[in-house]
């Protein structure tokens, strides 16, 4: 990971900064609204109210985080080795291969309840082993990891093309898709989680992955900042050629990286194929892997901050249907439109604002005194 050039206060780099660029993300996209001759602030009701104005849509909001939250993991421990895993899309793909064949297997001879642990084994080590080919390339041939992860993408995607049309397509379908698993391979429904807080879901894809998406936040929590290999990860973040000097092999280090970040993008292929369609198709990942490099720079390559800015890109996934749909004068390219947005100011506008704030609080800090004042804006 990168150091930022102006120091702040962990609140304000964690939380102050990413809430600016947030507000000039949404201010910016209501002038791109107002320009297309609609109102902002009327957009922006019917698209919170879309998101979480009622029950139903608070669970396909939080439906749509719990796979932003697997791939923001995904994406944030490489950050922490400075390795940008940009294949989470392919991973998570190759995935829901893992899960799709635990469930195959033994979903009408085992309760959903032993057939998952299978399956979140089966997305794991088929995530990882996606992600371990561009691994070994990186830190065996100096292969640059972006570009081997975005090719490992179209590999994967054309793999399951080819699997899902001469292999495990049944014999009587005529559509590139798995069989419907058995209640044995059917993840249950959170529904009634939000109808004990009052709220009203007549239906809603919203299920159990979350728990595991929220311990796996938690894992990733404990590995980076509490375990030795995490620290060897965020040595080599910092500065490979310290961490040689330390006796971190690269090679290995790199390579636990990426099978760690592989699993994690693999996982999400639980959400929608155990928990939502119930079998495995073409294009279940819908994006998600792109997405969560987004989470992750807007969540600082922290759970505590991955958590909040992948329930923020559901609302903008679930919010974006109810706004195309109540204007259509926006149409589902204009949510893009908005989610670049928040993309390019937590991303590579990240830092904008920071000189400013740095020399904001040197002001407090330091008092109205004018040398004062402008030592801390020079800092």
């Amino acid at each position: 990971m990168s150091t930022p050039y102006a120091k702040l206060p962990a609140w304000a780099d964690y939380g102050l900064i990413p809430l600016i660029n947030l507000f000039v993300a949404f201010l910016v996209s209501g002038l791109v609204v107002l320009m297309i001759g609609e109102n902002p602030l009327r957009a922006a009701v019917i698209l919170i109210d879309g998101a979480v104005g009622r029950g139903q849509a608070i669970a396909y909001t939080l439906y749509y985080a719990t796979s932003f939250i697997f791939t923001g993991l995904a994406v944030a421990v490489a950050f922490h080795c400075s390795l940008f895993n940009i294949g989470g899309e392919g991973q998570a793909y190759v995935g829901g291969l893992g899960v799709a064949l635990a469930c195959l297997a033994f979903d009408g001879i085992l309760p959903w309840w032993l057939t998952f642990p299978l399956a979140i084994l089966g997305a794991a080590l088929f995530g990882g082993a996606w992600a371990l080919i561009p691994a070994y390339l990186q830190a065996r041939r100096g292969s640059h990891i972006v570009i081997t992860t975005i090719m490992f993408n179209f590999i994967a995607a054309s793999l399951m093309v080819y699997l899902l049309v001469n292999v495990l397509r049944p014999a009587a379908s005529q559509t590139p898709q798995t069989r419907a698993f058995l209640e044995g391979g059917q993840l249950p429904k959170l529904n009634w989680l939000l109808e004990a807080l009052g709220l009203s879901v007549r239906s809603s894809p919203f299920n159990l992955s979350f728990l595991l998406a929220l311990a796996a936040a938690f894992f990733v929590w404990l590995l980076i900042w509490r375990t030795r290999l995490g620290y060897e990860i965020r040595m080599r973040g910092h500065s490979p050629r310290a961490a040689r000097y330390g006796g971190v092999s690269e090679v290995r280090i790199i390579i636990l990286t990426m099978l760690i970040s592989g699993a994690l993008a693999g996982m999400m292929a639980l959400n929608p194929v155990m928990g939502e369609l119930y079998r495995l198709q073409i294009d279940f990942v819908t994006g998600a892997g792109f997405v969560g490099i987004a989470v992750a720079l807007m969540g600082r390559s922290h759970p505590a901050g991955i958590v909040p800015a992948a329930i923020l890109f559901g609302m903008l996934y679930q919010g974006g249907a109810e706004l195309s749909f109540e204007m259509p004068g926006i149409s589902r390219d204009m949510i893009v439109i908005i989610q670049g947005l928040v993309i390019l100011f937590a991303g590579a506008l990240e830092h904008m604002f920071r000189p400013s704030l740095r020399a904001l609080f040197a002001r407090f800090e330091r008092g109205d005194d004018p040398a004062a004042v402008k030592e801390g804006e020079r800092a």
